[in-house]
């Protein structure tokens, strides 16, 4: 399962804002977190058939539920079955599975409180003596496990589509089950559905029925799998036809998207299933791959087996594809699930992080083979990036914990980004070769049957006699990562290196680390290190002066470094050091030293350097230097050719507050660039400058130009209209403004831009008058009775900004209505931020614009003393 969205709030995770520089990390546990386990095992669930009819109209499904159980134990009188908010309208019990049932001798007595089916049996079960559970239901109107998306008054255009959700638990919302994944079964689904739509499931395709109105798919997956991977899609789907190795490969869009663009989003998927099979040393195990774009999914996909569901927000056009890599990602890591998480299934929610990080770290790999090392490196960098602000800004918890409230909230970056990570780290420690080798004795031995953290362990110990307790025990059993700060000198009369380092963190790590010597001729050299105290320095002889130092070479670990070297290091890395990484840290060092000389050697670097990640990184620092020259040097950015590195550019330029900024950006806007994202991050720059510049000029006209964006630029999933959306959310002084955000969350506009204008109010309310915080509250109220999962995630993360003591009460009736834990969880959260927030000095706003201005002044007088010493020192 991919847990971003295609919603860039939850892609980041909207708890990013300020950071907390303290040391202290919040909790991951939120009260009522207790310890979960599977429940004991009343023997093996060997097959499971569904036989059902679809009722659109009524948002229903009905029909019989039939699970064989092979009892591992005598005398057990009774089961109990998870079954959320269904009608059970009769039970029987068959241990004559050949024979058929007599219902006078096989029905059951039951109990159902609405949560847990209570099935007494007939007689006492024998161990290794089969039944079968028959039961009749009934699910309607339900609120989660299977969606219903249709036409509406205010969306007429909307597909009519039916898709199913397990993961985590609920497939419980659909059909009885023993709804945990350590239960592998078989399963079949037979579904009558209207004439003119297609269902996609598990497995292979036995048959299509056909009668006058209807017709009837049955589906058998003959591989075994957890509850939570059988899945229904279905719809008026456009279907295109490829193949592997003689297995079909389909993709399905909604018939409004073209060929085209199914083949632009997924066409790479039959290489990649020869990539995957031949990295894990396991052939693609089941009959067919089948990837299906729907309507108003509530992640970016899932994994069902052999049946991967995708948002529809993946599908890309010719444009979007410019500098949209996510869905090519998205395809990879849900095709790497089909082995880690459906080959191979975790035992327990607390090991997620095993098929989870192993999902993301398939993106890496992908990555590499298509793109490069220097493109997987940088990868890497955000992925490690987006825990380490998670960790920052969020919480801090061992990747492996028993203790949630819901198996919902173990799914974010800890056990994806952080646990690609560490799949990483494992292969840096064991050598390619290795890392290889025991990932296909993982695989290979384990599957078909369920997995824990210690079967990953003991598989690499087993395959190549080595033993990773120590990187497991400090990276997934606790929290946290290393934080270390390195210093180099040179003693020219001995010939010395000193490198120091420095731990920072509280609890220390213990790791072997390279660290790598350039020279101006001739190799690198390269000695490894064990860093475990608190301070430690060592001391290497070298025959000449390094030109650069790399502290942790290749930057393999999960880890923060601050770079303490001379100016002269860093240029030669920032130049010449052959990882992209190292030249990252480089350039944010040199930022951090400030001066003119930091910004000549930056500005160059912007313009030579030949990988755009490294560019990308250059522009950002680059604005961190509150310099005309630094401001002068990264506008030259703005004809990159690389859309990434003009998007940080533009938001590089616009933290100077001053009318040339805006000159400089505006054009993005008026006359249009390639990638959407350039111009809808122009749209938003515009706005927040003209909220930063003098009021009686700018704001208004910049209303204006964002209007005429709003009116005119429809396009790809609404990326520019939403970027002007977020520029006028900057401007949160000017009625007109507000007036219009509010107007975009009407029902009738477009999804993506209507949520995108939800969050935007919450912008709008952050230290606003107490006038237009109520006008803000009221309209987020009304909206947050709405129950579609996106709605409320960004009424949420809306709500999560209002300074206001009116947020927690909607915050809290949302938290305690919603079905969805991740929904309750941020929730909660965002009740905590809005608690603190309103607890601070009330006029932090006008201190902030005060500062703001200083800056200003202080930004041209440095400016030119630094021209007027530089000066001085060339006469």
């Amino acid at each position: 399962m991919t847990r971003k969205s295609w919603e860039s709030h939850l892609e980041l995770g909207f708890w990013d804002g300020e950071s907390d520089k303290s040391k202290k990390h919040k909790s991951f546990q939120l009260p009522g977190a207790k310890p979960h386990y599977n429940p004991d095992r009343p023997g093996q669930v060997e097959h499971i058939a569904l036989d059902l009819v679809l009722d659109i109209p009524n948002q229903a499904i009905a029909g019989t539920c039939k699970i064989r159980l092979n009892p591992v134990r005598d005398g057990i009188s009774d089961l109990t079955l998870d079954a959320v908010n269904l009608r059970i309208d009769h039970v029987e019990i068959n241990t004559q599975i050949e024979a058929k049932p007599d219902p006078d001798k096989t029905k059951s007595k039951f109990d159902y409180d609405g949560e847990f089916l209570k099935i007494y049996l007939n007689e006492p079960t024998r161990a290794g003596v089969p039944l079968e559970i028959a039961i009749a239901y009934a699910a309607e109107q339900p609120q989660r496990g299977i969606y219903f998306v249709k036409p509406t008054e205010h969306q007429p255009n909307k597909p009519t589509q039916v898709w199913t959700q397990g993961e985590d638990e609920d497939s419980r919302y659909w059909f009885p089950c023993f709804d945990y994944p350590g239960q592998l079964a078989t399963s079949e689904i037979s579904i009558r559905v209207p004439k003119e739509l297609t269902v996609i499931s598990n497995g292979e395709l036995i048959e299509v029925k056909d009668y006058k109105k209807e017709k009837t798919y049955h589906w058998s997956q003959k591989e075994i799998h957890p509850s939570y991977l059988m899945t229904l899609a279905i719809g008026d789907f456009l279907e295109v036809k490829d193949v592997w190795k003689g297995k079909p490969v389909t993709y399905y869009v909604d018939k409004s998207r073209s060929q085209e663009e199914a083949i632009l989003t997924m066409g790479k998927t039959p290489r990649m299933i020869e990539f995957f099979s031949e990295k894990y040393g396991y052939d693609y195990a089941f009959p067919k791959y089948a990837q299906v774009c729907v309507a108003d999914f509530i992640f970016g996909g899932m994994e069902n087996t052999s049946a991967t569901l995708l948002t529809d927000r993946c599908v890309l056009d010719a444009r979007a594809a410019l500098d949209n890599r996510f869905s090519e990602s998205l395809v990879a890591h849900e095709l790497a699930h089909q082995w880690f998480g459906d080959l191979l299934v975790i035992k327990h929610w607390s090991h997620a992080w095993v098929k989870e990080g192993a999902a993301t770290y398939a993106e890496v790999l992908w990555t590499d083979h298509e793109y490069g090392a220097e493109e997987a490196a940088y990868y890497r960098l955000g992925e490690a990036r987006s825990y380490l602000a998670e960790d920052r800004d969020r919480y801090r918890r061992p990747m492996v914990t028993h203790v949630y409230r819901e198996a919902i909230e173990l799914y974010d970056r800890h056990i994806y980004e952080k646990g690609g990570c560490v799949y990483h780290m494992l292969r840096t420690e064991l050598g390619d070769a290795l890392f290889w080798k025991a990932i296909h004795h993982f695989v290979q031995t384990n599957a078909h049957k369920t997995v824990e953290t210690i079967d990953l362990l003991r598989a690499i110990e087993e395959a190549t006699g080595k033993n990773c307790m120590f990187l497991f025990d400090q990276y997934v059993f606790r929290g946290g990562h290393p934080e270390y700060k390195v210093g180099y000198s040179w003693d020219s009369d001995n010939n010395l290196a000193k490198v120091t380092v420095a731990q920072t963190q509280d609890e220390l790590f213990d790791l072997k680390i390279p660290i790598g010597f350039g020279f101006e001729e001739g190799e690198p050299q390269v000695f490894t290190v064990k860093v475990f105290e608190k301070e430690q320095a060592f001391y290497f002889p070298l025959k000449t002066k390094p030109q650069y130092i790399s502290f942790d070479r290749g930057n393999n670990y999960l880890k923060q470094v601050t770079l303490e070297y001379g100016v002269a290091e860093l240029k030669a890395g920032l130049q010449f050091d052959p990882d992209p990484l190292a030249r990252i840290q480089c350039a944010e060092a040199l930022a951090k030293k400030g001066g003119l000389e930091a910004v000549k050697a930056l500005g160059q670097a912007l313009i030579d350097e030949k990988f755009w990640g490294v560019r990308v990184e250059i522009a950002d620092n680059l604005a961190t230097i509150k310099l005309d020259q630094a401001f002068e040097a990264l506008a030259k950015g703005l004809e990159d050719p690389n859309a990434k590195v003009r998007n940080a550019v533009l938001s590089g330029l616009a933290q100077n507050k001053v009318q040339k900024s805006l000159d400089l950006i505006k054009p993005f806007i008026k006359k249009g660039d390639p990638s959407y994202t350039v111009e809808a991050n122009a749209a938003r720059l515009t706005g927040e400058l003209a909220a930063a510049l003098s009021a009686d000029r700018e704001p208004s006209k910049v209303v204006k130009l964002l209007q005429t964006v709003l009116k005119e630029r429809s396009g790809w999933n609404e990326v520019v209209r939403s970027g002007a959306i977020a520029g006028l959310a900057k401007i949160k002084d000017s009625d007109e403004a507000l007036e219009t955000v509010i107007k975009y969350t009407e029902p009738d506009v477009p999804q993506p831009l209507r949520l995108a204008a939800i969050r935007a109010l919450g912008a709008m309310g952050k230290s606003q008058t107490k006038p237009k915080t109520e006008q803000i509250l009221n309209r987020l109220q009304i909206i947050a009775q709405e129950t579609f999962f996106l709605t409320q995630m960004s009424v949420v993360a809306a709500l999560g900004q209002v300074d206001s003591a009116g947020a927690i009460g909607v915050l809290r009736s949302l938290s305690d209505s919603t079905p969805d834990g991740r929904v309750r969880r941020v929730a909660d959260e965002a009740i905590q931020r809005v608690q603190k927030a309103i607890g601070k000095d009330a006029g932090l706003k006008q201190l902030r614009e005060e500062l703001d201005q200083l800056r200003k002044d202080n930004q041209s007088l440095k400016s030119r003393l630094e021209a007027i010493e530089a000066k001085s020192k060339t006469s």
